[in-house]
């Protein structure tokens, strides 16, 4: 789904027939927004139901180039990291 799609569902929910697709543009943008300063800042972002997203730190390592087999070095880095809720798990792939 993208941001586009998500505000063309929000503005067809019912309880927010009252709100414009600007509003609803709006809406959406400064959820976002909130979710990526929260991580930016190293924090942890937590939605119940849904899952939560931390920052996963890689050392500094050697790598290869694949094409001519050289080891170059590859920085540090921090790469956001999302674990599915329990809930949202067994809505996906339901027990059998």
């Amino acid at each position: 789904m993208t941001r586009s799609e998500l505000i063309t569902r929000l503005a067809a929910h019912s309880h927010f027939a009252q709100l414009t697709a600007k509003d609803d543009e709006l809406s959406v943008k400064a959820i976002l927004e909130g979710m990526s300063e929260a991580l930016v800042s190293g924090g942890r972002l937590e939605i119940h139901g849904f899952g939560s997203f931390a920052l996963n730190d890689s050392a500094p390592r050697n790598g290869r180039n694949p094409m001519t087999g050289e080891t170059v070095p590859v920085p540090a880095k921090r790469v956001p990291h999302f674990t599915p809720s329990k809930e949202l798990r067994e809505r996906v792939e339901p027990r059998k």
